[in-house]
This record gives structure tokens, sequence and C-alpha cells, in this order.
């Protein structure tokens, strides 16, 4: 320990505790330290470091907890594990590419950490009480609609119109999938904010659609930049994905008109909508116009991905090919989810869940803003949603940030591979929502770093 390179700025806005931690972690990961070693006790580090004991103990429950170290009674602290590249401790999380991290700060996860499980236990087993069914409900199930129609009332401000049905889907990429489809044909435009949601981008052009970027600005997706000769738009007017901007009000009015007066569909895709906690949301682009939106959400991000369902609003004539369409390939929804969400919304544990995440999100995202702005990064997006984006000026630079964190066990998204068209914004989105609030200050420290360090020497 006397010869790790461990220096404290007492000057710097990030506590001495964290400073130490990441130098420490730094130290394992490079190989200064090793598994199995012993650290010095917290006087005698206090002691050779002149700092505050204080300090160092905060410093050892944070490295505790996160599963760098452990303490043998009557021996002192050591090093659980310190592999020479990269930390692959107890409770790393196993991701679906195969990748394990040990934070993972990439968007678009939901915050799991705020349900409370007593209600989620009793949501399954309402649902595993239900009899075996013998047919399928191409729409969905009855109470799931129930359910989801009143939580859009509620919490969204979509009203019954006698033309207009409510139907199941099995998220957002499946909904747009079947929307390309029997919404539009082979070789049909379609407009996409650029950068933008790449699983849309997929779905549209497995259905042999032809896909258009149209940039986006502080405002969202700009109308003025629509093509000629589209047939339909998809944007995400609250919380636009990843850049973060919230459409405002008088550029909704802009793009219903433009859809009007072209004759063409807006695919809204409200996929964290009720993650609004500073302001109240605007009007949904449906409520503008009903005849001309289908509006698609999801529960994968306010409540769970285990569910794997969401929901479609849309005029009678659309949702009435929607379910012929699934009874002619023989597709609908999985029930189970259906079943889930609406035993958890029955009984009002939702709107508890979604007052507990507003609560709760704020200030996740007050402690990543705070620390990444410690380390001079500008941080973008409203304040709304669940990640917040640090722009870099080039290419290299992120990937360079993205890598330099993949070392200290933290996955970032990085804008680049968002875009449809040429690459022109550089950086990354950093999620706040999955990471377990008591180390997420640890993850953004290491990214910021990272981040701060590749805008330097890039």
């Amino acid at each position: 320990m006397d010869e790790l390179p461990l220096t404290l700025d007492r000057d710097a806005s990030i506590p001495l505790s964290r400073q130490l931690a990441d130098q420490l972690r730094a130290a394992a990961v490079r190989g200064l330290l090793r598994g199995g070693d012993r650290l010095p006790s917290s006087r005698e580090l206090a002691r050779q470091l002149a700092i505050s004991r204080t300090v160092v103990i905060a410093t050892y429950d944070q490295l505790h907890a996160e599963g760098w170290i452990a303490g043998r009674h009557g021996s002192g602290t050591y090093l659980t594990a310190a592999p020479a590249t990269r930390p692959e401790p107890t409770g790393a999380q196993a991701l679906s590419d195969g990748e394990s991290v040990r934070y993972d700060l990439a968007p678009g996860a939901p915050c799991v950490h705020t349900i409370d499980r007593a209600a989620w236990r009793r949501a399954w087993r309402a649902a595993g009480d239900r009899a075996p069914a013998a047919h399928k409900r191409r729409a969905g199930e009855p109470e799931y609609l129930a359910m989801v129609t009143e939580h859009l009332l509620r919490h969204r401000g979509v009203g019954p119109d006698h033309d207009t049905a409510v139907l199941a889907t099995s998220g957002t990429g499946a909904a747009v999938g079947e929307l390309a489809h029997i919404l539009l044909r082979p070789g049909d435009r379609i407009a996409i904010e650029d950068p933008g949601y790449l699983r849309a981008v997929g779905a549209l052009r497995d259905g042999g659609i032809e896909v258009v970027p149209v940039p986006v600005d502080d405002g969202g997706l700009r109308v003025d930049r629509i093509p000629a000769g589209v047939r339909a738009v998809y944007c995400t007017p609250a919380h636009q994905f990843p850049l973060g901007a919230r459409m405002p009000a008088d550029r909704r009015v802009e793009l219903v008109e433009y859809a009007r007066r072209h004759d063409i569909w807006i695919i809204e895709d409200d996929y964290d909508g009720e993650l609004r906690y500073d302001s109240a949301p605007l009007p949904l682009l449906t409520t503008l116009a009903p005849d001309r939106v289908i509006h698609l959400g999801t529960t994968s991000k306010t409540l769970s991905t285990t569910l794997g369902t969401g929901w479609m609003v849309t005029t009678g004539a659309v949702a009435a090919v929607v379910r012929r369409y699934r009874e002619t390939t023989g597709t609908c929804p999985p029930p189970a989810g259906q079943l889930v969400f609406a035993a958890f919304a029955r009984g009002g544990d939702l709107a508890r869940h979604l007052r507990r995440l507003r609560r709760d999100m704020p200030v996740r995202r007050a402690l990543t803003v705070d620390g990444l702005r410690a380390r001079g990064l500008e941080v973008i997006g409203d304040h709304a949603g669940s990640h917040v984006v640090v722009r870099l000026g080039s290419a290299d630079a992120e990937a360079t940030a993205i890598a330099a964190a993949r070392e200290y066990g933290v996955r970032l998204d990085g804008l680049a591979r968002h875009h449809i068209g040429p690459r022109h914004t550089f950086g990354v989105a950093i999620g706040y929502a999955a990471v377990p609030r008591e180390v997420l200050g640890t993850a953004v420290d290491i990214a910021a770093g990272c981040l701060a360090e590749a805008a330097e020497s890039v």
C-alpha cells in the first residue's frame, strides 16, 4: 500500500471518500492490488494519507457494499477479487449480449428498486389464479385493456372516444412491426428521428419499409425537415430518444397540421411519458389528432421488462385491421404479463408505484447530473425520463470513454450507434434508473472520470 499512487485533491468538489474509492478500484483493475491482498486498517490508512479516519471508513463501507473487499474477523480487511483487465466481482450483472458489467448505465432500463415486492408477488398470484384459457384474445385480455384505459385517462389524459380502440401489444418494437405490415406497404417511406430508436428502425426495415432520417433539435423532431413522400412519421415527443428533448406544444400542433395536410400517419412512441416529475406533461399527440395518430406505450420503462407487454391506441378501423392481421398470422400478445399488470393496477399498487417512482427519479437525476458536472461536463436532456446525455466532440472521444468505462465494469451507451444516416452527434446517454441508488454515485463518478479524460485527450 505504501507504493500505491494514492493522491487526494482536497480542493476538488468530489468527496475524498469517492476519490479514494475510485483510486483503490483502479489499482485493483490494473493489477497493483490482487485478490487476497490485505488492506491497512482504517486508522493506519488515514494516518498514511493524512485524512480523517471517517473518510477511510466511508470508503471501505462503499467498497464492501460493492463486493470489492471483505472483512475477516480478527484478521483485517482483504481485497476479494482484482482481475488484471476488468472487474468481474460478485453481483455483476449479466446482460443479454453476454457482457457482464458491475454498473449498467445504459439508458432504457426501468427502476425496479421502487417496486413493492409484496404487491408484485400478489399480482403474480392473482394472475396465476385465473383458469387456463382455451382461446386467444387477439385484442388483449379484457381486464388488461380496462386497466390500461383507466391508466391512460388518469396519467396521460387520453379519454374514451367512440372511434378509438385500445389494443394490447408485446411492446413497442412488436407494435411497430405490426404497423409496418398492416399500415404500410413494402417500399413505403417513413420519417424517423435521427439519432433515434434503433429497434423501431429494425422493425420497420424488416417489414420492407424505407426509413428516412429527420434531424432533431432542442424541441425534438424538426417538422420542417420531414421529406416529401413519406407515408408516416415515427417520433418520441414526450422525451426524444436518445437526446432527451421534449417536443413543445407549438411543434406538436405543427406536426399534427403537417400530417393532416399531407394525409400521413403519426406513430407516437410514449415510451417513458409517465416519468415526468418537474411539471405537468404536455398533451399527447393522440389527444390532438386521434384520427391521425397511433399511440404506443409500454410497461417496460415504468414497471418491469418481465411483463413484456404494452398498448396501442388507434382508430377503430386500424384496430380492426390489426386484429385481422393477428388472426391471419396466428399471433397475439402473451396474456401472462397482461394479467399481472391488471392485477397490479387493480388494487392501486400501480398508482402507488408511480408515485414512489416520481419521488425517486428526481433524486437519481440530481445525483447523476451533479456527478457529471463536478468533472466539468455539460449535461443535456429534459428534466424527465430516466437518462441524460453528455456530448463529446468526436467519434474517437466517444469510443475512448466507453472503452475506459468498460475497464472499470461500467457500461455506457454511445450516441454514434443510434444514427440512421451519417453520424453527426457523439457522446453518451447515461441511464440512472437501473443501478441501485446506494451505488449510483460511484458508478457516475467512474463514468464522469472516463468522459472527462476522453474529452481532454482526444
